[in-house]
């Protein structure tokens, strides 16, 4: 029963954090006319504050003093924050100038991605499945390319950048919490040199345009923050699988958000890429669920085969 409970609170952190993620795409129009750099910055800077906070109630600080006497770790960590800042910069800009629809292509696609440079960097082997799955993405970047009249290049750096950032988040092998720390520090004064720097050209609107839009400018921390120790809670309350499937609630809803509530353009030719897009993901899914299925089989059976030999002699 207490494990049953766990698992339905931690469903519940998931949806909260996928849902928190999904229905993103209506908070950065609230901050025009703030421009996407300014709005990175404050992110970088209020997040950092935010996750000290969070610290600061758990009382975890033993991990800074370890990464900084591991040179490669740390330097590790100032690449992840390079790319998750173009990722984070693209992401707002994409969003606050009319491209809803392809900015959650590039998180559709991402998956695909990853699995693309597991063969390239990793040197993983991939299922007959999953090469299917591979090979109907890229037919799908053509068929938006011709639709688009261009590269869908906004997806594509949204889905290389989130897959190189996961790439790096696996050599770390740091906690949510912690990881996010390191990386906004290391942000941190960059970041606030910049909004200082706007605020001595008289460009920033944080001081301009009233307390409302300071408080949420201010609040892109918290924006920043909660989905990911939602997200954390419930990686350790169930199973990968499930929460590899809760994975595509987000680019679900920003492509909603983007059909139905900014009126974007589908031509048909989008349709059919995106289309192409969630077949290669459905048979994913179906792979993985097929071979997490096998795998528990596997276990359960092997109780039964360790203790065969014992029964003969008897």
């Amino acid at each position: 029963m207490k494990a049953e409970n766990e698992q339905r609170t931690g469903l519940l952190y998931g949806f909260g954090a996928y849902g928190m993620w999904g229905l993103v795409p209506l908070f950065w129009p609230l901050l025009m006319p703030a421009g996407a750099v300014e709005i990175l910055a404050h992110r970088m800077t209020w997040s950092l504050a935010v996750v000290g906070l969070a610290l600061l109630a758990v009382r975890r600080w033993g991990w800074i003093r370890e990464l900084l006497r591991q040179p490669r770790k740390l330097g590790l960590t100032a690449l992840a924050a390079s790319v998750i800042s173009v990722n984070w910069g693209l992401y707002i800009w994409s969003v606050n100038n009319g491209h809803v629809v392809e900015s959650s292509l590039g998180y559709f696609i991402n998956p695909l991605v990853s699995i693309a440079m597991g063969v390239l960097v990793l040197g993983e082997r991939l299922r007959r499945v999953q090469w299917v799955a591979v090979g109907l993405s890229f037919v799908a970047v053509l068929v938006l390319a011709i639709g688009y009249g261009r590269p869908p290049w906004i997806s594509l750096v949204l889905a290389c950048s989130f897959a190189t950032y996961g790439l790096i988040k696996k050599k770390l092998n740091m906690g949510g919490l912690e990881s996010l720390a390191a990386e906004t520090a290391l942000l941190f004064l960059p970041a606030l040199g910049y909004l200082l720097w706007l605020t001595a050209q008289g460009r920033s609107t944080f001081a301009s345009q009233g307390v409302g839009h300071a408080l949420l400018l201010a609040a892109t921390g918290l924006v920043t923050a909660i989905p990911l120790v939602l997200f954390g809670a419930a990686a350790i309350r169930v199973p990968l699988s499930t929460l590899g499937l809760l994975q595509y609630m987000a680019p679900v809803f920003q492509f909603g958000l983007g059909v139905l509530y900014f009126h974007e353009a589908m031509p048909p030719e989008r349709w059919a890429g995106f289309s192409l897009v969630w077949a290669a993901l459905a048979l994913l899914t179906w792979d993985a669920l097929r071979t997490a299925r096998r795998s528990r089989a596997a276990l359960a059976a092997a109780p039964a085969v360790v203790a065969a030999p014992a029964r003969e002699p008897a």
